[in-house]
């Protein structure tokens, strides 16, 4: 879908993972925290399968993985690591299921993209799938496949809602620049043609057809132009790695109707500003771009820089209730 101008995200939601490992404690918070925009929560903390990468694994369609030393690895046949991602993934929608009785309106729900997964999975060989276009088509096929039952499954779940799908993609600037390490750690991964990384993006993101799908990346220089490309309705970054050198891309994607997912809370404890402060970069940003401040808490939808496993279980319900209390600075003082 190339764009959903008609859709309207929350104000502020979270960005996926959480600390802890009860399934009901996170769903029954993030449901409290984002009365317009909940999520499905993420606990890594519960340990392989919980992870960002395991659990994405687990979605994919007759392609499995294991977890070895060096990381997630493709194997033969569904093992033990597979049964256990699909296992929590179950246990995080019951949770869901019970606080969303009743919910209508949006609801986002998130996975790898392709190529954090093809950077991240290793082939038998032991070298990532990143290293073969080969395993990198039948991964993103894989994927797609998976991601198609998972929204399905939601969709029937919490039938009101209007599902947002988040890709998310920490590795794709490695992808395009060639950073990615190999095995050996002394060599890296050829960098992977610009044409070839939207493409597939846009066949999986091509996938939720029904709704709008986001690109989430806290590491510098995400490609806001090739995401654009690709079809993602919003991108969803870290404001504090922003650059003056983004503005031009970053103009032309709100121009073009994409949303901007703006990760202002710190995703670690520490002291928190006041609302106002926390928005204070966005407002600059709209100013630098001379957007109308009235239009500003429209495209911009407020998150923490990145997930919030690093948190303790308490700073992470505060910067989950500071994100609603700084997107509402926002819309009541867009000056």
């Amino acid at each position: 879908m190339s764009n959903d101008t008609e859709f309207r995200f929350g104000p502020a939601t979270g960005v996926g993972s959480l600390p802890g490992g009860d399934a009901r404690e996170a769903a029954k918070t993030v449901t409290g925290s984002f009365e317009d925009f909940p999520h499905l929560a993420e606990l890594p903390a519960r340990g392989p399968g919980a992870d960002m990468i395991g659990r994405t694994a687990g979605l994919l369609v007759e392609l499995y993985a294991r977890v070895e030393p060096s990381g997630w690895r493709i194997g033969d046949r569904p093992g033990r690591d597979t049964r256990r991602a699909r296992s929590w993934l179950v246990e995080d929608l019951d949770a869901l299921e019970e606080f969303t009785q009743g919910y209508e309106g949006a609801l986002k729900v998130q996975a790898v993209g392709p190529w954090t997964l093809a950077a991240n999975l290793e082939l038998k060989n032991g070298e990532a799938a990143l290293s073969d276009p080969g395993a990198c088509r039948d991964l993103a096929g894989s994927l797609a496949e998976g991601l198609r039952t998972h929204l399905a499954e939601v969709a029937r779940r919490v039938p009101g809602a209007r599902l947002v799908l988040q890709l998310d993609e920490p590795s794709l600037t490695a992808v395009l620049r060639g950073q990615v390490r190999t095995a050996s750690g002394y060599r890296t991964h050829r960098a992977v043609d610009r044409q070839v990384v939207e493409a597939t993006l846009r066949d999986v993101v091509g996938v939720h057809a029904d709704g709008p799908v986001v690109v989430h990346s806290c590491a510098p220089d995400v490609p806001f132009a090739l995401l654009r490309r690709a079809g993602a309705a919003g991108v969803s970054f870290d404001a504090s790695l922003l650059t003056e050198r983004d503005d031009d891309a970053i103009g032309e994607a709100v121009e073009a109707g994409t949303a901007l997912f703006a990760g202002v809370v710190p995703a670690v404890d520490g002291p928190l500003s006041d609302p106002a402060g926390s928005v204070m970069g966005v407002r600059t940003l709209g100013r630098r771009l001379g957007l109308r401040p009235e239009l500003l808490a429209r495209v911009v939808t407020v998150t923490p820089a990145c997930g919030l496993a690093g948190a303790s279980p308490a700073y992470a319900r505060r910067a989950l209730a500071h994100c609603v209390r700084a997107a509402r600075s926002l819309a009541d003082n867009p000056e």
